[in-house]
């Protein structure tokens, strides 16, 4: 293993902003891993460094094939995690939303550019990002639909569910959707938390990225078979939404199967403590996404069911 600093910006108040990737092997460059692009991505961040301490002792037992190099940086925004915040805290801009970045430009254009030069040239880029809302996922891989996306590469991750994603503008702007851009098969790995550690999803993450190197033949690695994954498209998802606001209380989990008319949320006056609205399911259907906040307003997406195929 060699520990590299790939980019450092200099702080004047602080220490200096140091990203460190971790190289295994040698060689052609295989497989680049990227973890905590946001302050709040502590699950992403111990997952990265779970696989680097697996992929040190695989290194060390001679399982990385000859000629292959793989790439691992498990935080990229440590000084926004530092303080407690999910954005970079000077201007509250997301590094995440500013690829291939300007290396002449604003603070967080900056990083981007310096990151993204050093992950270029990759066969395979895998992030382990977070979702905008707050919430929890099934396990799954998504990927843009850019045209230059291999959906069946992402069953080797061996994970539930591989979702396609029609790219909006915004999306333009991100690290998987640049990496497909400049001839990376980009994959963004979801799991069950961000700002907790969820032990369970994390070591299925982990197995996932070591399972989709074995299969590609970067690592000589026996294990699980993992799932025969499911294709879906984003659009095809059914959101469901709350009619009040006010303290939120969930009934169901991501991978929960629930039928039309049960109850899957309550919203609670915050003031009197009454039951003030309760959410029905408006299918059958498996849950993929729910919100986790403890307060809701109007309006917002707290579940995202995947329906019945006769739906």
């Amino acid at each position: 293993m060699k520990k590299e600093c790939i980019y450092s910006l200099k702080n004047f108040y602080r220490d200096d902003l140091n990203i460190y990737g971790f190289h295994f092997g040698k060689g052609e460059k295989a497989a680049c891993i990227v973890g905590a692009i946001r302050g709040n991505e502590v699950q992403q961040l111990y997952i990265c460094s779970q696989l680097v301490r697996a992929l040190k002792n695989l290194e060390e037992k001679g399982a990385i094939v000859h000629d292959n190099e793989i790439m691992v940086i498990p935080s990229v925004n440590h000084s926004s995690m530092n303080i407690g915040k999910r954005f970079w805290a000077t201007d509250n801009t997301d590094i995440n939303r500013m690829f291939p970045g300007y290396n002449l430009g604003e603070t967080t254009q900056r990083i981007a550019a310096g990151v993204f030069e050093a992950i270029q040239g990759y066969s395979y880029g895998i992030q382990f990002p977070s979702f905008y809302m707050p919430g929890d996922f099934v396990p799954h891989v998504r990927m843009m639909d850019t045209g230059f996306q291999n959906a069946s590469l992402a069953n080797l991750f061996g994970l539930p569910y591989v979702v396609i994603r029609q790219p909006k503008p915004i999306d333009t702007t991100t690290l998987n959707y640049n990496w497909q851009i400049w001839n990376t098969n980009a994959f963004s790995v979801y799991t069950c938390a961000t700002g907790t550690i969820d032990e369970p999803s994390a070591r299925m993450a982990v197995a996932s990225v070591l399972r989709f190197l074995t299969r590609m033949g970067v690592l000589r690695y026996t294990s699980h078979s993992g799932y025969i994954a499911s294709v879906i498209h984003e659009g095809d998802l059914m959101n469901v939404r709350n009619d009040l606001p006010g303290l939120y209380r969930r009934h169901v989990e991501p991978g929960q199967e629930v039928y039309r008319g049960q109850v899957i949320a309550s919203v609670i006056d915050p003031l009197e403590g009454e039951t003030i609205s309760q959410i029905l399911a408006p299918t059958d259907g498996i849950i993929f996404f729910a919100h986790h906040a403890p307060t809701v307003m109007e309006g917002t997406v707290i579940f995202k069911i995947i329906r019945r195929l006769h739906e």
